[in-house]
This record gives C-alpha cells, sequence and structure tokens, in this order.
C-alpha cells in the first residue's frame, strides 16, 4: 500500500508550513504530495457539489487554494524522493497546448516524478467566470489528454481535433517520463469510463466503503470491455472514516483492492497537526 498527502497545498499555504509539511510527509513514509485546484470560488454557487450529504463544498470561502502546479514545484525539491501529483486539475479550464510545456517542464525538472490527476469539474459558474464552455466538457477533457500526449510524444507534433487543432509543431522540453501518467477522477459513469479507457490509474471520489467498492467495480467492467486488463490501472482512493482507526482502514482498503490510500491533509491541520500525521504514519504506513 501506497500512502499519498492529498492536498496538501491547502494546509501547507505559506513558504514555512509548505516545506515543513513535504520534508515530514517523506521522512514518515509517504510516497506522494498532492495539490488540488480552483482557479476561483464564486460567491454563490448552485452547482451542487457531489461528495457531501448537503451538496456543500467543504472550507471556507477564503480557503486558500494555491495553484498546484506552482505548489508542487515550490516543493519538489524539499522532498526529492516523492511523486508529485494533482487531485485534481480541472482540464477542461486550461490551454493544453500551455499545460502540455507547463507539466513536461516540471516533469523534466523534477526528475520525472509527476502524475496527472484529472477531472472535468462540477462547478458551472467557475466554467462561466473563466469564459470555458460548460457543455461538453467531457469531450474537451478526451481531446486534451489526447493533444498532451501528441505534443509529449516527439518532434513535430501535430493534431486536428474539435476544440483543438494544430500544425507540426515542436514542444520542449518533453516529460522525463515516458508518458506523465494519467490519474482520472470522478464518480459518475463517463468518469469510470474515462479511466478504463486511458487512465493509468482511477481516483474515486466518494468516501464511503459501499460506494467505493461499487465504483472500483464498475471500472474494472469498464476496463474489461475497453480491452484493457484491469490490474493494469491503478486505485486511488480517499481515507475518510478510516481515519477512526488507520489499521483498519488500511486493510479494508487493501481488501478493496486500492493501491493507494489517499490521506487529506486536512486532518492534520491546525494545532497538534504534525503530533496527529506521526502518529498517523507510525500506526498506519510504519505498521
Amino acid at each position: 500500500m501506497k500512502f499519498g498527502l492529498a492536498f496538501a497545498s491547502s494546509v501547507g499555504t505559506d513558504s514555512e508550513s509548505s516545506i515543513e509539511l513535504s520534508k515530514r510527509a517523506e521522512a514518515l513514509g509517504f510516497d506522494s504530495l498532492w495539490g488540488g485546484e480552483h482557479v476561483i470560488v464564486p460567491a454563490k454557487i448552485d452547482s451542487p457539489y457531489p461528495y457531501t450529504p448537503d451538496g456543500e463544498m467543504p472550507g471556507e470561502e477564503d480557503t486558500m487554494i494555491p495553484d498546484p502546479l506552482i505548489w508542487l514545484a515550490y516543493v519538489a525539491a524539499a522532498a526529492p524522493t516523492m511523486r508529485l501529483g494533482t487531485c485534481i486539475l480541472i482540464l477542461p479550464q486550461r490551454n493544453p497546448i500551455v499545460l502540455a510545456k507547463e507539466l513536461a517542464t516540471l516533469d523534466h525538472l523534477t526528475g520525472g516524478r509527476l502524475e496527472l490527476g484529472i477531472g472535468v469539474g462540477w462547478m458551472r459558474e467557475e466554467f462561466n467566470v473563466l469564459g470555458i464552455p460548460w457543455e461538453r466538457r467531457g469531450a474537451r477533457t478526451d481531446e486534451y489528454v489526447a493533444a498532451l500526449k501528441a505534443l509529449w510524444a516527439g518532434p513535430a507534433a501535430e493534431f486536428h481535433g474539435e476544440f483543438v487543432d494544430f500544425p507540426p509543431v515542436t514542444c520542449s522540453p518533453r516529460p522525463l517520463q515516458a508518458s506523465i501518467p494519467i490519474m482520472v477522477g470522478g464518480d459518475t459513469p463517463a468518469a469510470i469510463r474515462r479511466a478504463a479507457r486511458y487512465g493509468d490509474s482511477y481516483f474515486p471520489g466518494t468516501t464511503d466503503p459501499e460506494l467505493l467498492q461499487a465504483r472500483i467495480a464498475e471500472m474494472r467492467t469498464a476496463a474489461a470491455d475497453a480491452k484493457r486488463d484491469p490490474d493494469s490501472i491503478e486505485i486511488s482512493a480517499i481515507f475518510g472514516q478510516q481515519i477512526a482507526d488507520p489499521v483498519a482502514g488500511v486493510e479494508q482498503f487493501e481488501k478493496f483492492g486500492v493501491d493507494r490510500a489517499m490521506i487529506p491533509a486536512f486532518f492534520f491541520a491546525g494545532p497538534g497537526g504534525w503530533e496527529r500525521l506521526e502518529e498517523f504514519a507510525e500506526k498506519a504506513i510504519a505498521g
């Protein structure tokens, strides 16, 4: 079992805490650091958040959500053995050509440690503010992934699609990895199919154990339908209620077939956070 420190960028929110959190996580045995994303949070949100019973997004109006790529670039040298990932980056909100350059540069400079977690987004209001169409964002996401991979594959890449169209161009540097792994997040049937078609890993958003089992089973079925080996798609899952008994939680995740437990850094925010982090690591990681 691998352990990722999820949403770490929203807990390490200044230079000192970001570096300290990253160093401690590495020393305690976490394999990866992850940053989430929202460019802005509108004052009025009617879109329901899909992962809480009341449809309200957790956090306060002014909760810090640093840009994940800039945050990961900042902490990368402080934790030189850790994987670096986004959980998740809202792909249809990004310019894929600029993003290809940013991701490849980060992967190149960090020794091939980047993982790209993507989602299509749930907040229509954020898309409206950014001036990006909400409709067909799933199709846009799929095409953006294809364009990223084309640009990373070699020089004189070209792509001709509905949302992206460019003649032969070269984007350099290219990733140090053969291709940056893609982690697909989401619980909808479309997200599951997306993970099954081209995901290197799948990241369901639910924290309910019964629903988590169901989403994993659905992804495995979809992978088989897509003529892919389900075992080739890594599963990352959020540690939620399992935090009450980390040892039992790890055992449960192993039973479900989870490869990486994503531990929300929010559990370790505030007074006594470092002690709680060390206690968790002693029980769940070292144990």
